[in-house]
């Protein structure tokens, strides 16, 4: 079949999911050369300013997209949580691999969140997962916090922080599941919408990338991908207010958990809804029942004085989250 060339990051973790990628495929289709070809994005390149602050979710995918509308590479790689909700109408989000464990952790040299001393220091870059925790314990002390994920656990080793949350997927695809403190569930950190789900986009002409995307694609991960997504959408957009949305096989049916924050206010609001299987599908936007909670979820933010993403004035309000202390 010839040669598919495959654009990833440079980290670590979005190596080993690139390197996850290349063998479903080759897999799948024996006779096709899978090649990886390595991009630096805007997100690789400055580790100390919050990701909000010069360009949001887009600055991990802005340079790989690039290299598939030039058609430099037939593939991208990327973390589902990472791609903005709006992309370039040449392209699509074609394929999603199995997803990993969704829920944040607790990276604190084995001490529970619970017994972390008083007033107790947390490196996090996410407002969503502060705003949590601090519903929990207001008493803790959230630093904005990035770079790679051993640099980051490193600095709970030499004591500069008693913890820092993480994603287990990361973890557990670095195969370093025993740095792993404590698991939150989803009802006490809602995850980030797309979270644990590797994310294959592709040009839409290109027919031969989106079958191989298609083929090695989970078909109840490319469910809560969309919807996750449909559900980011209807609310109008991500990286705007600190939100989440998790979609999670429940027996024979599907169990939502959304989450909304106002950076503003810190006000916030979680609520569940359980969908028959049949009122969910791979085609989100036809969702109606998905749709009808949406009103629900929004009128009852309005209630409690939480900003819509559509009503965030851009960017700016989640930008100045890390201008006071939390």
């Amino acid at each position: 079949m010839g040669t598919i060339k495959i654009g990833t990051r440079g980290s670590a973790l979005a190596l080993a999911q690139a390197y996850l990628t290349r063998d479903l495929i080759q897999k799948a289709f024996p006779d096709l050369t899978a090649e990886i070809c390595i991009i630096k994005t805007s997100g690789d390149k400055d580790h100390v300013r919050s990701l909000v602050s010069f360009g949001g979710q887009g600055v991990f995918v802005k340079e790989i997209e690039e290299a598939l509308m030039e058609k430099k590479i037939d593939l991208a790689v990327h973390s589902l949580k990472d791609v903005p909700d709006s992309m370039d109408d040449r392209l699509v989000l074609s394929g999603f691999l199995k997803r990993e464990n969704p829920c944040d952790v607790l990276v604190s040299g084995g001490k529970k969140f619970a017994d972390l001393r008083p007033g107790a220091t947390i490196g996090t870059g996410s407002p969503r997962r502060v705003l949590q925790l601090k519903k929990m314990r207001p008493d803790v002390h959230c630093v904005n916090l990035r770079g790679n994920l051993p640099s980051r656990i490193e600095k709970v080793r030499n004591g500069e922080f008693d913890a820092i949350l993480l994603g287990a997927a990361g973890l557990n695809r670095l195969e370093m599941p025993s740095e792993i403190s404590e698991v939150f569930t989803v009802d006490q950190v809602t995850p980030a919408i797309g979270q644990g789900i590797i994310a294959l986009q592709s040009l839409k002409e290109n027919s031969m990338a989106r079958e191989i995307a298609e083929k090695i694609s989970h078909r109840e991960t490319v469910i809560a991908a969309r919807v996750e997504r449909h559900w980011m959408n209807l609310l109008g957009g991500g990286c705007r207010v600190p939100m989440g949305a998790i979609l999670e096989v429940d027996g024979n049916a599907f169990r939502f958990t959304a989450y909304l924050a106002d950076p503003q206010n810190g006000q916030s609001l979680r609520m569940v809804q359980r969908f028959e299987e049949n009122a969910l599908s791979e085609q989100a936007h036809a969702c109606k029942a998905l749709d009808a909670f949406a009103k629900t979820f929004m009128d009852a933010c309005h209630q409690k004085g939480i900003m819509l993403p559509s009503e965030a004035p851009g960017t700016e309000a989640i930008a100045a989250f890390w201008n006071t202390e939390h």
